[in-house]
C-alpha cells in the first residue's frame, strides 16, 4: 500500500484517496455551474476532485517551519478547501445526494482541520470517511487515533486565555506554578511521543506546531506571572528565551524574539515608572541594560528580509528610541 504522506514524484501514480473519488464517478455537472456559483460564498470550482487534488499536494507541507500555502486568493489552503468542500455541499447537494463522495469529503475535512488545531472535529471527520469507505478505512482511522491524542494532550494544563471572553469575565492564571509546569511538561512529553510513534508523517509537523505552542504558553504564564512570583522578572526572560531557543527552526521563531524584545522594553518602561529618572533610585546602568538587551533584539529582527517581523521590529525600535530620548541622558554612563 502506497504512503498517503509521500508527495507525488514522476509519473506520480494515482493516490487511494482520490482514488476513491474517481472511482466514485461522480463529477458534478456544470451545465448550471454560472447560476450555482452565485450561491457560494466560496468559489469557484465544480469538482470534488480538483479540491480534493489542490489538498493532497499540501499535505506533506511542513507548516512548523514554513507558513501555510495558499491558494489563488491568499487564503490559507487548508481552510479554502474545508470553505470550498462546504459550499460545494450547499451547491451541489442534489448531486452529493447518492453518497459516493462522502468517504473522500469527509477524509478531506479531516485533513484540513487538523491543519486548523480542530483536533477533535478532524477525528469525527476521519471515523466518519473509516465508516463509508474500506480503501481509506486503515488511515482513517490511523489518522482519527493521532488527532484524539492530539486533543487529550493539549486538554491537559492552562492555556492563555481569552482577552475578550463572551461572559465579559476572564479567568485568572493559577498562582501555582510548580503544578503549571508539571502539567504543562505532560502535555510536552505526551506529544513528543507522539513524533516517535509517526516519524514519517507530515504529523511530525503538526505536532511540533502543538509542542511550540504549549512552550509559548508556559513562558506567557511566567510574563503574566511575574510580579506575583518571587524571581518571576528573571523566570519570565528566561521562559521567552527558551521559547526562542528551542524553536529556531520554527515559521515564528522571528516572533519569538520580538516577544524577548518587547518584554525587556516593556521593564524599561515599567523601570523608570517605578524609579522616575529625575529620582536618585533611578539607577542609568540598570536601565541601560534593559535599553541595549531590546534594541539588539529589535536591530537583528529589522535586518532580515523577507519576514513581516522585519517591519514590525523597525517601527518598535523607533517607538522605544523615542521613550528614551525621554530619559535624562545625563545619567547614562559613558
Amino acid at each position: 500500500m502506497r504512503n498517503l504522506h509521500q508527495p507525488f514524484t514522476g509519473t506520480r501514480r494515482t493516490t487511494r484517496w482520490i482514488a476513491v473519488a474517481v472511482a466514485a464517478g461522480t463529477t458534478l455537472s456544470a451545465c448550471s455551474a454560472a447560476k450555482q456559483r452565485e450561491a457560494a460564498v466560496y468559489g469557484p470550482t465544480e469538482s470534488v476532485i480538483e479540491v480534493i487534488a489542490v489538498l493532497r499536494r499540501h499535505v506533506p507541507d511542513d507548516t512548523y517551519r514554513f507558513p501555510a500555502a495558499s491558494d489563488f486568493t491568499k487564503r490559507n489552503v487548508y481552510r479554502s478547501t474545508l470553505l470550498r468542500l462546504e459550499n460545494l455541499e450547499k451547491v451541489h447537494a442534489d448531486a452529493l445526494r447518492a453518497g459516493h463522495m462522502d468517504a473522500a469529503v469527509a477524509f478531506a475535512k479531516g485533513r484540513s482541520l487538523e491543519r486548523l488545531r480542530a483536533y477533535d472535529l478532524a477525528a469525527e471527520h476521519y471515523r466518519a470517511a473509516a465508516e463509508k469507505s474500506p480503501r481509506l478505512r486503515d488511515e482513517a482511522v490511523r489518522s482519527a487515533e493521532i488527532n484524539e491524542r492530539i486533543h487529550r494532550a493539549n486538554e491537559i494544563g492552562i492555556d492563555l486565555p481569552d482577552p475578550l471572553p463572551a461572559t465579559g469575565k476572564r479567568d485568572p492564571f493559577p498562582t501555582d506554578s510548580e503544578r503549571v509546569l508539571a502539567e504543562l511538561d505532560d502535555r510536552s512529553a505526551r506529544l513528543s511521543g507522539l513524533i516517535d510513534l509517526y516519524p514519517e508523517s507530515h504529523y511530525v509537523y503538526v505536532v511540533r506546531e502543538e509542542i511550540e505552542r504549549t512552550d509559548v504558553v508556559r513562558a506567557q504564564y511566567f510574563a503574566a506571572m511575574r510580579h506575583a512570583l518571587p524571581g518571576g522578572q528573571v523566570r519570565a526572560i528566561s521562559e521567552l528565551q527558551r521559547v526562542a531557543s528551542r524553536h529556531a527552526s520554527s515559521k515564528y521563531h522571528r516572533r519569538h524574539l520580538l516577544d524577548v524584545a518587547n518584554f525587556y522594553a516593556r521593564m524599561a518602561e515599567e523601570y523608570t515608572q517605578a524609579n522616575p529618572p529625575e529620582s536618585l533610585r533611578f539607577d542609568p546602568v540598570v536601565f541601560q541594560e534593559l535599553v541595549e538587551a531590546a534594541m539588539q533584539i529589535y536591530q537583528t529582527v529589522a535586518a532580515e528580509d523577507g519576514w513581516s517581523e522585519k517591519l514590525e521590529a523597525g517601527r518598535r525600535l523607533e517607538a522605544f528610541l523615542a521613550f528614551t530620548l525621554q530619559v535624562d541622558r545625563d545619567r547614562f554612563t559613558k
